[in-house]
């Protein structure tokens, strides 16, 4: 502590003392003069030491304050030109006026007062624009953290090269598990001999060994069709980056040995939990397998998925085993329900309608209730034709349609819902409805998306069939014959089946003639489905006019779009998707429309060589590989530019969603 203090805290008692001793001289002058004058003395010496003590302090506290002054000048001068901390001043204009040493030297130049910051470093005006406070830029190959004060017109760079690149070398070393699984091993292997089935395994294990080593991946088969795969982050985006190559050298190779065998592949990342990594690894592979396999999905910490692959159609399955599992359990939760409610997608088309009359005959077989929520202002043409055929020949089946307030009123806890043809919530006629059961059955044929019906009692979901109602017919074959399918519900199931078909020319199996086959033995009416499906002049001159549109945006990719005043419903955006994909050098076609105000609808259709699915699902749809299908809150020229985006990325290889 600095002597002056001690100094200056004793002082104001001395002035207490000499007060007190002058008050006590004058006393003793009263009685003693002689004596007076001798403390006179003594005061007046007394007096001089004091003032000369209180000179000597205020000297000492000058020099010190000064000193004090001019060290925190010279650090505040240090720590603005020679501190690691970069300093701007900038003007209203974004013209530097004053920058720090350090900040320059960043920039290799020796000033940078007089310039623009849209010269210097373009990337920061953004930032000042959304006045943003605090952001990491890239600054001449190193990083800054950049705070801006915008009173002051201020900006400090902090340099976090070191830390990002650390952030960085943590974040590729994070533990990546994926599950890879060979789709239809067990379809390809049966009755094969011993000595094919070990050369099958040697090949595809030869070149997934191979595949792993050129990766640094460790590889280990745990079953006959399902191996681990344990790397890295930074392998991963290695893998990202080439597509996953893998994909296609195993499904090339494999099919000129004439076995077709595809793989399969969840990853699990963003985690440092290994339990949770491989919980996310079987999911994503769920994922990938429902939306038909061939196909890699990383399900990301944001919750979004990246899918790659996915280039071919579905393996039909030759077995009607799940089938009969499907159908036996779907009996046992019907008769342990009061009563079922049907539903399926908004604006439903013949599958959904002809798939829930088959679910309704399944309850009937089991003895229970059962009804159909529909809305009859969202049908279109061949579905209102239906309902009247139904309304006119078969009323008791007609009653059964109901409204979405008739089944609130009707729900119990025990009642059972089945949704079919769609697996989304957002996708149903009523979402809320949902949301009141509790005992819930998903049956669709569609690729599973990111977008799914949770804590469902059964999920049947074949991406390799035709349609809904093919899986619901088979269903039907396995239940129990207190009664039989009459005429117009096996016509209602054909329908579906020929509608996603498109009178059996797409996604047609050998199991989907079988299931025209039932229907047709049960009294299905071919030519009053081609009633159901006629179309009337206006609708025919509609769709020419929308197809007469078409360009052509790349090889084989014919895209048309309406006017932008002119309003199309999906049906009809659809059939012109259809027609443009049966001329001649198209390969996929995409159809542009408005369908409401401010709703603009995408159809897309291929013949198998370009995946419509993903490039929609890139613009928030869904699908199948050969028929897709969004809509978007735009214009139709922005809808036209992001779908040629889309086109872009994914010939490009990139598939996300």
């Amino acid at each position: 502590m600095p002597s002056f203090l001690n100094k200056q805290s004793i002082r104001s008692p001395i002035y207490v003392l000499l007060a007190v001793s002058v008050l006590l001289l004058g006393i003793v002058a009263y009685y003693s003069w002689w004596i007076a004058l001798i403390g006179l003395f003594v005061f007046a010496g007394l007096f001089f030491i004091i003032i000369r003590m209180d000179y000597q302090n205020r000297r000492e506290t000058e020099e010190y304050i000064t000193t004090l002054s001019y060290r925190l000048k010279k650090v505040g001068e240090e720590a603005l030109l020679e501190m690691p901390i970069g300093i701007m001043l900038i003007n209203e204009d974004y013209f530097i006026e004053w920058t720090n040493p350090f900040l320059a030297s960043c920039f290799d130049e020796d000033s940078l007062v007089g310039r623009s910051l849209y010269d210097v470093a373009e990337s920061i005006v953004p930032l000042l624009k959304q006045e943003v406070e605090t952001e990491t830029i890239t600054l001449h190959e190193r990083k800054f953290r950049v705070i801006h004060k915008k009173e002051e017109r201020l900006l400090y760079f902090f340099d976090v090269t070191e830390q990002v690149e650390i952030e960085k070398m943590y974040e590729d070393e994070r533990t990546v598990i994926a599950i890879i699984f060979l789709d239809n091993y067990d379809e390809l292997t049966q009755g094969m001999d011993d000595q094919r089935k070990s050369s099958l395994n040697s090949l595809v294990t030869s070149l997934l060994d191979k595949w792993a080593k050129d990766n640094g991946v460790f590889l280990k088969r745990t079953s006959s069709e399902r191996f681990i795969a344990v790397f890295n982050e930074s392998i991963l985006q290695l893998l990202e980056k080439g597509k996953f190559t893998i994909l296609d050298e195993i499904r090339e190779t494999t099919a000129k040995q004439t076995v077709p065998l595809t793989l399969s592949i969840g990853v699990g990342s963003g985690v440092s939990s290994l339990p949770e990594l491989g919980s996310i690894a079987q999911s994503s592979l769920d994922l990938a397998l429902g939306r038909g396999g061939d196909q890699v999905a990383i399900k990301l910490t944001n919750g979004k998925v990246k899918f790659y692959g996915g280039k071919t159609n579905p393996m039909e399955k030759r077995t009607r085993v799940r089938a009969r599992v499907i159908s036996h359990a779907l009996k046992d939760i019907v008769l342990d329900s009061d009563k079922v409610i049907v539903m399926g997608h908004k604006s439903p088309d013949m599958d959904a309608i002809g798939s829930a009359i088959g679910i309704l005959k399944v309850a009937q077989m089991n003895e229970r209730d059962a009804y159909i929520v529909i809305n009859f202002q969202q049908i279109d043409t061949g579905v209102r034709r239906l309902m009247l055929e139904i309304q006119n020949n078969k009323p008791e089946l007609f009653s059964r349609f109901i409204t979405v307030d008739d089944a609130y009123e009707m729900i119990t806890d025990e009642t059972l819902l089945v949704v079919v043809d769609t697996h989304k919530p957002s996708m149903l006629i009523e979402e809320r409805l949902l949301n009141r059961m509790d005992k819930v059955v998903v049956i669709d044929h569609h690729r599973r998306g990111e977008e799914f019906i949770k804590n469902s009692l059964l999920v049947y979901m074949e991406p390799y069939a035709s349609s809904t109602s093919e899986l619901v017919t088979e269903l039907l074959e396995y239940q129990p014959k207190h009664s039989k399918i009459d005429m117009l519900e096996s016509t209602a199931l054909l329908a579906g089946i020929i509608v996603d078909t498109k009178s059996f020319t797409l996604r047609t199996g050998s199991r989907t003639f079988d299931a025209a086959s039932y229907l047709r033995a049960h009294g299905a009416d071919t030519v009053l489905v081609q009633k159901f499906l006629k179309e009337d002049l206006e609708t025919y001159i509609k769709r020419s006019k929308l197809i007469e549109s078409v360009t052509f945006y790349n090889d084989g990719i014919a895209i048309a779009k309406s006017k932008p005043d002119q309003l199309h419903d999906q049906v009809l955006i659809a059939q012109a998707a259809d027609t443009i994909l049966t001329m001649d050098g198209v390969s996929a076609s995409f159809v542009i429309s408005k369908k409401e105000e401010d709703v603009v609808g995408i159809s897309a259709r291929s013949l198998g060589d370009i995946n419509v699915q993903v490039i929609m699902e890139m613009l928030e749809g869904g699908g199948h590989l050969t028929n897709a299908a969004t809509q978007l809150h735009t214009t139709v020229e922005d809808a036209e530019e992001r779908l040629k985006a889309a086109i872009d990325e994914y010939l490009e290889g990139g598939q996300k969603e």
